[in-house]
């Protein structure tokens, strides 16, 4: 959202897909009318480098999430209030950020999270290519593991919260019309 501070208070809706949607973090099996994801190793290795970054960020905190076949949705809180104004006074610190300002990537903020959340990925699994010699290219700045963007959504009200956390929860009971498995980029969410 133009203007908005990433490193300000709240709940964002977070999707991560893998480059040209390839289904390789694991598989949708169906038991009636359940469905669940079983992880294939590269999907273990983001599991627990998703787990893990909430771990080492203290402004972070993890909420619902599900890995599909090709991505991750998550919602991702930053509890981080305020920011200290230049009088000493305490604002919300997308008040204080110019809707000017070029964009950078600020410390604390989601893009930073993903940032350094998309190159563990690539590096850990380099390191699992290396060590099971799969004849497969490793990823790296040329060849990326995910798509160079990601979706993000500004959660606004609980009654959104709720929706987005049934959405997510719900993903792999509708696998079969998910339009990121059906190549429709432009919806995350209906």
């Amino acid at each position: 959202m133009p203007g908005w501070d990433y490193s300000d208070h709240g709940y964002y809706f977070i999707t991560l897909t893998t480059k040209n949607r390839e289904c390789n973090l694991g598989k949708i099996v169906k038991k009636g009318d359940n469905a669940s994801v079983i992880l294939s190793e590269f999907g273990k290795i983001m599991d627990a480098e998703w787990i893990k970054s909430f771990q080492i960020r203290n402004e972070l905190i993890m909420d619902t999430y599900i890995i599909m076949p090709n991505h991750l949705h998550a919602i991702v809180i930053i509890d981080d209030l305020h920011v200290e104004a230049h009088d000493g006074t305490s604002l919300p610190s997308s008040i204080s950020q110019s809707k000017n300002q070029q964009f950078l990537r600020k410390r604390k903020s989601i893009s930073s999270c993903i940032s350094s959340f998309k190159s563990a990925i690539n590096s850990k699994i380099d390191d699992y290519i290396d060590e099971n010699n799969l004849n497969i290219p490793k990823y790296n700045r040329k060849n990326h593991f995910f798509e160079p963007n990601y979706y993000d959504h500004i959660t606004r009200d609980e009654i959104e919260y709720n929706y987005i956390t049934q959405y997510i929860i719900n993903n792999p009971i509708q696998w079969e019309m998910d339009p990121l498995k059906n190549g429709d980029k432009n919806s995350i969410m209906e």
